[in-house]
């Protein structure tokens, strides 16, 4: 079986996530800061007349976090019936993949901080992590961020 993937970057990491679940990519657009937001929440954007969090994946996985460059790039995807903007360093492509070159993740980063990860493919050379995005937040991190869309 195959999957279609959308392939971004997080500094000189790679990672995958379902094509279904994004909805677009877009250039970096003005955010707007909210006040006592979780830590890798960078604020509210406007998309095409639609207020949607924006969260930085860096600061999320706890990784240093990048400049924005003019390859920066918004992700939007939906996350339940709820749409979430992420933060990526660049996007590079979008690949139909074979699910045999998924392997999954070795036993050191299936605790509980990174059950986001459903596996890793190599691609071209390149390892490939594969993110469960309705894991990426919490339940009780999506009611956070969610609920700073409707105020």
């Amino acid at each position: 079986m195959e999957k279609q993937l959308v392939i971004f970057e997080l500094g000189t990491e790679h990672f995958g996530i379902d094509i279904e679940s994004v909805e677009g990519i877009n250039k970096i657009l003005e955010i707007t800061k909210v006040p006592q937001a979780p830590a890798c929440v960078e604020g509210v954007a406007n998309l095409r007349g639609q207020v949607i969090p924006v969260i930085d994946l860096h600061k999320r996985f706890g990784m240093p976090v990048a400049k924005l460059t003019n390859e920066s790039r918004i992700v939007v995807a939906n996350l339940g019936s709820a749409k979430i903007g992420m933060i990526v360093s660049a996007v590079s492509e979008v690949l139909t993949i074979d699910d045999s070159t998924i392997e999954p993740p070795p036993s050191m980063v299936s605790s509980v901080n990174s059950a986001y990860i459903v596996g890793i493919a190599n691609i071209d050379k390149h390892l490939v992590i594969l993110l469960d995005l309705a894991k990426v937040l919490s339940i009780e991190e999506q009611g956070q961020v969610f609920a700073i869309s409707l105020k």
